[in-house]
């Protein structure tokens, strides 16, 4: 049971972080808070349904 859950946790958890992760360090300010934006509204849409 433990390591169902583990893989379950572990499919989630990739799929968020690699929709936010955005390489900071690659981008300048304003395009990188563009871009966290509509990943955060594209997550807000998600927990809605």
């Amino acid at each position: 049971m433990r390591m169902r859950s583990l893989q379950k946790f572990a499919a989630v958890h990739s799929s968020v972080y690699n929709h936010f992760n955005q390489e900071r360090s690659l981008t300048s300010r304003d395009p990188f808070m563009l871009i966290r934006a509509a990943a955060l509204a594209d997550w807000c849409k998600l927990g809605a349904v």
